[in-house]
Order: structure tokens, then C-alpha cells, then sequence
């Protein structure tokens, strides 16, 4: 980076005159009888800045030739712009071109499909859209390192190589040195897995929570923030391979305090996304879904409801909708279910509470009544599920009838069960997808169109 580059952003705040160097890539390129135009873009904003090139600079028969997705380094001078809906221009007197484009560069100047772009991701990132996208998820990565930090959080750093399962749903990446063509056998002529590396089987993450759990018990506040990974085979616009997860734990804190915490912390992330994602915001309400600004607004000011899950099941029964997935006692609720209680019965955010235990984790904390668990998701509109949390079951004897229930083995857990041997705390925490954030704040409708790369059944190209 060139130690007197101006950011476009910073240009275009500039009062004229002013002497500035800025260095992007041609967005367009409009040739007119006396002077030449061309948009230039570097991504750190929506707008693009239009230089003008007089044809009687130096080495304009060079210049001329500039096409689309060409790198440029302009030097001049920011004048006031005679053209609408811009406050400057910056009329060129030198004019670099780093890197052309050819003739075969995929980006003109109209609407490409997000299905075509995920196509070419590795070039996405100079579109406004995915540039808006990343530039959000930008914001909110930090916002969420100063929302803990603010309140005394410790971040934490847990392991992405684990021999465990957290969710015990079996839906796990493997992680092996073996030869997968030729593993080595054991005398019963199963694989020998004391030949792999770490002489065990081993998994990428599906959760740091059980480590955040550890943290915990020792350091009171903490988070995780990092990828997780799912061997799920499903190609729906909500699930990917690889995503990212913020996940708190709290010593010292019941099912009430976790919810207290989600609240606040998704009102501070959509607060943040109002004012400091504005040009992006409006871009988004403009391009993508109308009404979304006074959507995130509503839910940002809005008191969540807090609902028991028997209760909204009852709700659900009694509500004379033909739901395409039956309803009952027991069921996991869909996102029909959701978004009803969330649109029209409540009309805003819900915490359900006290899920029954045979449809949630082993690691929550059982209630007196024996069937349900101290269990919670944060519902929003037009989305669904946003934050699933819980209590953790702090009991020893409880967790391990609970593990022998989910036909878990206490010898793999062994490390977990002793945080509850020695010093052990009622705690809680919840975790919250970061590109399901994504979706909800930029509306967009696919997870792939969140993340720069997106890992899905059949697809690891980039």
C-alpha cells in the first residue's frame, strides 16, 4: 500500500480542493468527444469515484485503453463535480495502470445473478453487493470483540481439531494422517488408529463449547469467536460445511442471565449496523429487500417476548394454521413454526424456554419436572432461530445419566466430567451463527452469499 494512498471513502468526504492519489479498479469506462471518464473502485465503500482524463495528458493514447477490472493508480486533483447524486470528481494528471483486464473479464457493467457469481468467487468481492457484505461482516467481527470486551469477557482460543462430538449428532469431518487407500488394520482387521496421529480418532469442531466450558470454570466471562465445521449433506440456502460461531460462557449465570446477555448483545449488533453501516444498509434496502433498515430498526428497539416452549406448542395447535410439519409435544420446531410466532403472533422477538430433553444436547440442565431442560432459543421474524443457549447441567450425577441416555461414552468426556468434580458452578451460554447474522442484517437469502467462499456438499473449488 502506497504510504500517500488516499481511501476512496476518505476521498469522497474531501472538501475541493484537494490533491489526492487513490488506487483501485475500473468499475466502468465512458469515452465522450473531449474527456474520458472511468469509475474507479478500491472497496472501502459502496461509492466509486469518478476520475476525468483529459486527452491531453501524458501517455493518453496508453490510458485510452484502459478496460473493466483494470487496476489503476490516479494521481490529481478532488474539484467539485458538476453531475447529480456526486459531491466530487477528481480530474487526473497522472494516470498507472497496474494490471489490465482483458476482453474475457466476467464483470460488465449490469446485473449479474448471485448463482453466476458464486461461479467466479474469487472476482465476487468486487461487486457492491459482496463488497457490501463484506464490509458488514467487517463491522460486526469487530463490534462483537467489543461488545465482551466492554463488559470484562475474556476471549478464548478453543481447539478446531477435537476427538469429541459436542451436539453427539455424528455429522463430523474426519482428521487423519492414515492412508485412506490402504489404513492399517488391527489384528481384528479393523483400522488401527494408534498408527494415525494422534493415535485416536479426531474431528474438526462442530462447537468450541465444551472448551469455553473449561475457560469458564476458572475465568468466570469468556468467548469464542472462530470456525466450526458440519458434515452435514444438505445443499438448503441455510446450511454450509464451514462456518463461523460466537459462543459465550458464564460461570455464575442461570438460564435468565444467559438470556438477558443474548438480548443485549443482538440489539448492540443491530444498533451497530444502523449507524455504522448506513451507505451499505441502504444498499441493501434498496437492491435486496425493501423495508429492511425499518425491519432491523424494530427489532433493535423492541422488547423480546419470553415464551415456555409447551406453551407456544399450545399456541401452534390452537392457531387453525395448516403447517406443512406436524405440531406437538416433542417436535423441533420448523421455521413455519417460527416465523408465525414471531410475525404473527407476537409481532417480535422470542425466547423460547424449557425444551424437552429428548429432542436437545446432553449437557443441559435437566428440570424438575424430568422431561424438559433448561434450554433456549432466540426466534426473530422472517428468520427463525437466531441463538440457541442453555444452562449446562453442573450436576456430576445428573450429566453422567444424561450422557448414558444419549449412548455417550463418559471414558470420551472424561476431561469435561472432571470441571464438574472439582469446583463445579451453575453456568450457561449460547451460541450464534455469524452468517446467520449475516443473512438476517443484509438480507440476503443464501449463507453461500455470505461468506467469501462458501464450503458445501460437492463444493470446495476456491
Amino acid at each position: 500500500m502506497s504510504r500517500s494512498r488516499t481511501r476512496i471513502a476518505r476521498a469522497l468526504q474531501l472538501q475541493p480542493p484537494n490533491t489526492v492519489m487513490v488506487e483501485g479498479w475500473v468499475r466502468t469506462v465512458r469515452d465522450s468527444k473531449k474527456v474520458m471518464f472511468v469509475e474507479v473502485n478500491d472497496g472501502s465503500c459502496l461509492a466509486s469515484l469518478q476520475v476525468v482524463v483529459d486527452p491531453e495528458l501524458p501517455d493518453f493514447e496508453h490510458i485510452k485503453h484502459v478496460t473493466t477490472g483494470s487496476a489503476v493508480r490516479v494521481e490529481g486533483e478532488l474539484v467539485a463535480s458538476p453531475a447529480a447524486g456526486q459531491h466530487v470528481e477528481l480530474r487526473a494528471h497522472r494516470v498507472e495502470i497496474f494490471g489490465g483486464a482483458d476482453a474475457s473479464y466476467p464483470l460488465q457493467k449490469k446485473r449479474h445473478s448471485f448463482e453466476f457469481l458464486r461461479t467466479i468467487a474469487h472476482l465476487r468481492m468486487r461487486t457492491n453487493t459482496f463488497g457490501a457484505v463484506a464490509r458488514v461482516r467487517s463491522k460486526l467481527a469487530f463490534a462483537i470483540h467489543r461488545f465482551f470486551y466492554e463488559r470484562g469477557f475474556v476471549y478464548v482460543q478453543t481447539p478446531i481439531i477435537t476427538a469429541s462430538d459436542t451436539e453427539g449428532a455424528g455429522e463430523l469431518f474426519r482428521v487423519t494422517t492414515l492412508d485412506v487407500q490402504r489404513p492399517p488394520r488391527a489384528p481384528d482387521g479393523n483400522v488401527d488408529w494408534n498408527e494415525d496421529f494422534f493415535a485416536a480418532p479426531a474431528f474438526l469442531t462442530v462447537s468450541g463449547q465444551l472448551n469455553a466450558e473449561a475457560f469458564a470454570l476458572g475465568l468466570s466471562d469468556v468467548y469464542t469467536f472462530g470456525p466450526t465445521f458440519r458434515a452435514e449433506n444438505s445443499n438448503t440456502s441455510r446450511h454450509a460445511a464451514e462456518f463461523w460461531m460466537i459462543e459465550p460462557e458464564m460461570a455464575f449465570c442461570d438460564l435468565d442471565g444467559n438470556a438477558e446477555l443474548a438480548e443485549a448483545f443482538v440489539k448492540a449488533l443491530l444498533q451497530v449496523v444502523l449507524g455504522e453501516c448506513r451507505d451499505d444498509l441502504a444498499f441493501f434496502d434498496q437492491r435486496v429487500e425493501k423495508g429492511l433498515g425499518a425491519r432491523i430498526e424494530a427489532v433493535a428497539t423492541s422488547s423480546f417476548e419470553r415464551m415456555r416452549y409447551a406453551d407456544a406448542v399450545s399456541k401452534l395447535e390452537r392457531s387453525g394454521r395448516s403447517f406443512e410439519f406436524p405440531v406437538y409435544f416433542g417436535a423441533n420446531l420448523q421455521a413455519e413454526h417460527e416465523r408465525y410466532l414471531t410475525e404473527t403472533l407476537v409481532g417480535r422477538p422470542v425466547f423460547l424456554f424449557d425444551y424437552p430433553k429428548d429432542i436437545k444436547a446432553f449437557y443441559m440442565r435437566q428440570n424438575p419436572d424430568g422431561r424438559t431442560v433448561a434450554a433456549m432459543d432466540l426466534l426473530v421474524p422472517y428468520v427463525g432461530e437466531l441463538i440457541g443457549g442453555s444452562q449446562r447441567e453442573e450436576r456430576l450425577d445428573v450429566l453422567e445419566r444424561a450422557m448414558h441416555e444419549h449412548k455417550l461414552s463418559p471414558e470420551a468426556y472424561g476431561w469435561y466430567l472432571e470441571t464438574r468434580r472439582f469446583g463445579t458452578v451453575p453456568h450457561a451460554g449460547f451460541g450464534l451463527g455469524f452468517e446467520r447474522l449475516l443473512m438476517y442484517v443484509t438480507g440476503m437469502e443464501n449463507i453461500r452469499d455470505v461468506i467469501a467462499f462458501p464450503r458445501t456438499p460437492r463444493h470446495c473449488s476456491f
